[in-house]
């Protein structure tokens, strides 16, 4: 039985859908900046590997895009754990604590999904062709189930809203820089290719834009990105275990 996990969801859904249109315009708006700015602006006639500079940059919008909305499950959590207790009552509940980290999982999915079809819906609208295949699907689920985890993972872990902050500002803003996002990583320096892949955005990164461009993927960066999320699942269960007892 997973009825822990479908109330979860549930609740994250309704909390979904009170502020859906606000979660849209975010989603859209963002990579919308982005693509004028780099696209029409600084990448306008360039190309990388081969492609146009927005069949490359496209990919990397995505990549950011859904991270941010699969990542920002933290701020949520971190609210409902200081402020309503609602994280608190899921504790309390009498399910199985794997099903609590399920559903935010799964809510973090849902959320990333949202700026994923905006964006494609941007490349229809400029003609540029990406190709959505299985390749991409199995990234793209990958991709949001890391950086849910590691968004739920912070959220337990910060004692208060400036310390997500802080996390925010001097990991996942450089992660968004440094991942190959807007240029490739094999051009920067090499100390900074170096920092580049410790974050798991630049796997993932690598991936989509693998399958949107190529068709096909790396499975070493396959590989690697699942071992993150291995890593991470384990210390979700550490970390809700822990709560649960202080």
């Amino acid at each position: 039985m997973i009825n822990g996990f479908y109330g979860v969801y549930l609740r994250e859904l309704l909390v979904l859908k009170s502020r859906f249109w606000k979660v849209i315009l975010s989603s859209a708006i963002s990579p919308l900046l982005f693509l004028l700015a780099f696209g029409y602006g600084v990448g306008r006639n360039s190309e990388i590997n081969g492609f146009s500079y927005l069949s490359f940059l496209l990919p990397g919008l995505i990549t950011m895009s859904s991270m941010n909305q699969a990542y920002s499950i933290s701020t949520e959590i971190n609210i409902s754990r200081f402020y309503f207790k609602v994280f608190d009552e899921f504790l309390l509940a009498p399910i199985p604590k794997w099903q609590i980290i399920l559903g935010e999982v799964f809510y973090g999915i849902t959320k990333g999904l949202i700026p994923v079809f905006i964006v494609i819906f941007y490349s229809l609208i400029i003609g540029v062709k990406l190709s959505i295949n299985f390749y991409f699907f199995i990234s793209l689920i990958i991709h949001l189930i890391a950086f849910s985890l590691l968004g739920f993972i912070i959220a337990l872990v910060v004692k208060n809203h400036g310390d997500q902050f802080s996390f925010n500002t001097f990991i996942i803003t450089p992660m968004i820089f440094l991942s190959g996002t807007f240029y490739p990583v094999d051009k920067m320096p090499s100390i900074i290719k170096y920092i580049a892949h410790i974050f798991p955005l630049t796997y993932s990164t690598k991936l989509i834009r693998s399958s949107l461009l190529l068709k096909t993927i790396s499975l070493s960066n396959f590989y690697i990105l699942l071992f993150i999320i291995i890593i991470l699942c384990f210390l979700a269960n550490i970390i809700v275990n822990k709560i649960e007892t202080t």
